[in-house]
């Protein structure tokens, strides 16, 4: 039948159009090596070896299950742990026992040791400035009735600033002003903040607190300055290694510690190490510093390192492997599930479309109702009895996915019966059942092909969205909507939800470039124009 369909002309006339799509014959390509691949993922990414040679003899692991009793002797019968096996005596020391390793050496499921991730031993003394607040009263007129450290923002001349007008030191924009005048005739205002020059230069803000009205206006107002952390402020930051030995350089504020803050330092310092410390305060110069102790310590998820391009995942698995082996899930389900429904909804489709009368009746409204039934529901309540499976989703979502297809064949069906080849295969006494599926068919299969690419991008988006939910496969399987759903909790990871979005933003879009290439193949009015 198939090489009789690439000896028609008008489908090696569609064949011809489909590749004369440049975009669409590529996606379809890169689709078919990408899954190709993916059907081979444990020869290229697995934690077990694909050849062991031990004591003269050949082993294939990744093929065949061999117990750690078969390595060492000791008698266990579990699943041997091959990188652990590689550094012991028997194959470090025996260059006649080796295994050979697929080219990325870590399974979806593998749990990675913290160990074995690369991190800095140092801690890092981070040192930040701390902001300068102050406070002022003032009466109506500006003149100040009392300060709180104030006299930073304004230096020296702010010595005995009691009485002075505030205005003296700054100049007041009007909408301050405005503010002002508010609040001392007792008419309420919300908070507002301000930005203005201090006389040494510095960017300071002022803050007005809301106002309520009061039985009497008030006599003062108080106003609170702080220093902008833009205004010139930098942290500084020292590394030491293990033996409390700085890593240079060392910058300059570190020499002018006092000594018994710098004891201080060293003694929280020596504790980071082991366990984490709270902040410590200081004063150098005028200036109050907050010291924070930071030490890069293992934690998943973890960002991109070297061996993990793609990150570890939250429960210590690494991102590419789970991506990796969850494209050839999503292609596998989307591919099962859209060749079932469409077979499942054609044959519906045709027997409708062929016979019609009160069959086609009846079974459209058995279809009208079950399609009303929500799908979600009965995934959450088959899931809660059965448990969770890739073969329970596949038939659960089966069930209502063919319906759409199943008008388009009906409708090609009734629009075909009655055509003159049809009559005429039925005036030579050929069988219903060879009329429906020889010649009718062949020519109602235009909605089916072209509706397989978006049917499949539809499936693969829906699975996703499932396992996002916590309703599709269950864990530890691979899944792309299960990154994304770590990536929801986590949502300082980007890696979580870039990696496993643009593949699943790929694959997708990949499927919908082959389907246009397809409709436009099938499109009968390809060359005609509007007028």
């Amino acid at each position: 039948m198939i090489s009789r369909l690439f000896r028609n002309p008008m489908a090696q006339k569609r064949y011809q159009r489909f590749k004369s799509m440049k975009r669409a014959c590529l996606s379809l390509w890169i689709l078919v090596l990408l899954y190709g691949l993916s059907l081979f993922a444990e020869l290229l990414c697995n934690n077990v070896p694909l050849y062991v040679h031990f004591d003269g003899q050949s082993f294939f692991p990744v093929v065949r299950f061999y117990p750690e009793d078969t390595f060492t002797g000791s008698g266990r019968h579990t699943r041997p742990d091959y990188k652990a096996l590689q550094q012991s005596r028997q194959f470090s020391e025996n260059p006649e026992n080796y295994m050979i390793f697929p080219p990325f050496r870590f399974s979806p499921l593998e749990d990675i040791d913290p160990a074995s991730i690369p991190v800095s031993e140092n801690v890092t003394v981070v040192l930040r400035p701390i902001p300068h607040v102050g406070s002022v009263d003032i009466r109506e007129n500006y003149s100040i009735v009392r300060s709180s450290f104030f006299e930073f923002f304004i230096g020296p001349a702010g010595a005995g600033v009691s009485e002075m007008r505030l205005d003296r030191f700054f100049d007041f924009p009007n909408a301050l002003k405005r503010a002002l005048r508010r609040r001392f005739e007792n008419r309420p205002d919300k908070y507002r903040s301000f930005d203005l020059k201090a006389p040494s230069g510095r960017a300071v803000k002022v803050v007005l607190a809301s106002y309520t009205p009061r039985p009497e206006p008030p006599e003062s107002l108080r106003l609170m300055f702080q220093e902008q952390t833009e205004s010139g402020l930098q942290q500084s930051s020292l590394s030491f290694n293990p033996s409390l030995d700085p890593v240079p350089p060392v910058p300059e504020i570190w020499d002018k510690i006092s000594e018994s803050d710098r004891r201080v330092l060293l003694s929280l310092l020596q504790k980071r190490f082991e366990q984490s410390v709270a902040d410590y305060r200081l004063s150098v110069g005028r200036r109050r510093y907050a010291a924070s102790f930071e030490k890069e310590d293992v934690c998943f998820p973890h960002p991109p390192i070297e061996g993990h391009p793609m990150g570890i995942d939250s429960a210590g698995r690494d991102v590419f492997a789970r991506v990796f082996y969850g494209l050839r899930i999503s292609l596998s389900f989307g591919l099962m599930l859209v060749a079932a429904t469409m077979g499942l909804g054609t044959v519906t489709g045709a027997i409708q479309g062929y016979y019609g009368g009160r069959l086609d009746i009846t079974a459209q409204r058995l279809i009208e109702i079950w399609s009303a039934i929500p799908f979600l529901y009965v995934m959450i309540l088959m899931g809660s009895i059965y448990g969770r499976s890739f073969s329970l989703l596949l038939i659960c979502y089966g069930l209502f996915n063919w319906v759409g297809i199943s008008y388009y064949v009906r409708a090609e069906f009734l629009n075909l019966r009655k055509r003159p080849f049809v009559e005429a295969a039925k005036c030579m006494g050929v069988p219903s059942y060879k009329i429906i599926f020889k010649h009718i068919m062949p020519n109602a299969l235009v909605p089916v092909i072209t509706f397989f690419p978006f049917s499949l991008v539809g499936a693969i988006g829906a699975l996703a969205a499932l396992d996002y939910l916590g309703f599709g496969l269950p864990p530890p399987t691979p899944s792309w909507g299960e990154l994304l759903f770590q990536a929801q909790q986590y949502r300082w990871a980007w890696w979580l939800i870039l990696y496993p979005a643009l593949a699943l933003f790929l694959v997708m879009l990949l499927g919908v470039f082959v389907g246009e290439g397809v409709r436009e193949a099938y499109d009968p009015k390809q060359y005609t124009r509007l007028e």
